[in-house]
């Protein structure tokens, strides 16, 4: 399985690169206005900066709602660094942009994923990744590991080669179930990948260990 970081905190970025497990990125309008990001020059020059860091893909999402918004957007931002993934949203002229990429060479993630069928249409399309959002409908009291497991059945049983990138994920067991499920990737924030590391065991079983040792050498 994949490791995705979502954001676009430098540090955060930085510090997942620096564990030695991270794959790629993902971002957002969002989570670039949380740092303050704004204006095509500054999110250009981030997103080059986020490059500069990693060594995977980085995905970068259009603003436009519209064919040729998208279209025109994507363009622009394949030519920041061939690690940019262009990011579309799951909306008609959406699967219709991923059509043109997907034709042209240009990798894609279709995101805001809510259900199989989607999932469906943007594999056809040809996406390169599909983000189905865990966290999103287990805030509305629906099973996101259920969307998962639907959408690994149906890409297995025709041979999608459609990566699923399971996105909104809020805590280390939505990355263990994701991983049991048979997702490509997972995406989250850093406490989330961080959280992985740690167990009470672990540091009762170590803080024992050094004690132990500097018994020993009394």
């Amino acid at each position: 399985m994949k490791f995705f970081i979502d954001t676009a905190n430098l540090s955060e970025i930085q510090q997942a690169q620096d564990m030695g497990v991270l794959d790629g990125v993902t971002t957002n309008p969002s989570l670039m206005a949380k740092e303050g990001i704004s204006g095509v020059e500054k999110i250009i020059a981030h997103y080059k900066a986020i490059c500069s860091i990693v060594d995977g893909d980085v995905s970068a999402e259009v603003i436009s709602t519209n064919y040729e918004g998208m279209i025109s957007e994507g363009l622009e931002l394949v030519k920041i660094d061939p690690k940019i993934v262009v990011k579309v949203p799951m909306i008609a002229d959406g699967v219709k942009a991923i059509r043109y990429f997907t034709d042209n060479g240009i990798r894609t993630n279709c995101t805001l994923i809510f259900s199989s069928g989607q999932a469906l249409i943007a594999a056809k399309a040809g996406a390169t990744y599909v983000s189905p959002f865990i966290g999103r409908l287990d805030d509305i009291s629906t099973n996101g590991m259920d969307l998962i497991e639907s959408i690994r059945v149906i890409y297995d049983n025709y041979g999608y080669e459609t990566e699923i990138l399971a996105a909104s994920v809020r805590h280390p067991m939505h990355i263990i179930q994701c991983a049991q499920l048979g997702a490509d990737v997972m995406t989250g924030p850093l406490s989330a990948i961080s959280a992985l590391i740690k167990h009470p065991l672990t540091d009762i079983g170590l803080a024992k260990f050094l004690a132990d040792h500097a018994k020993s050498n009394k």
